[in-house]
């Protein structure tokens, strides 16, 4: 188990949001549709996405996630990086695939 800070540093993972870096990250998800997340990602999970719309950080915050990983080189705009500082939730980027970081962090989730 490891802090979003911690992640981000050992994986080199660009914060765009990062109000709760000593939140520790318990488990992950992968998911695009925001509606199956919402239904199956779990509090403190790290979860990654190639989304970027301003509804992740609604969903981030009703499932409680510890973390946003955005994969691919998707950049979200400044009103949802806005809104995600203002709700607390921590949003990372990475130009990997949602596959490969998750098997890059796998083990210290």
């Amino acid at each position: 188990m490891m802090t979003v800070k911690e992640l981000s540093e050992k994986y080199s993972l660009k914060a765009a949001s990062m109000p709760e870096p000593e939140r520790e990250i318990r488990g992950g998800y992968i998911g695009d549709l925001l509606s199956w997340v919402m239904g199956r990602a779990q509090a403190d999970n790290a979860w990654i996405t190639i989304m970027t719309n301003i509804n992740i950080a609604a969903v981030g915050a009703l499932s409680d996630v510890a973390v946003i990983i955005i994969a691919e080189g998707a950049v979200p705009d400044i009103n949802v990086i806005e809104t995600a500082e203002e709700k607390g939730i921590n949003i990372l980027l990475t130009d990997k695939t949602a596959y490969e970081i998750a098997v890059l962090i796998s083990a210290d989730i």
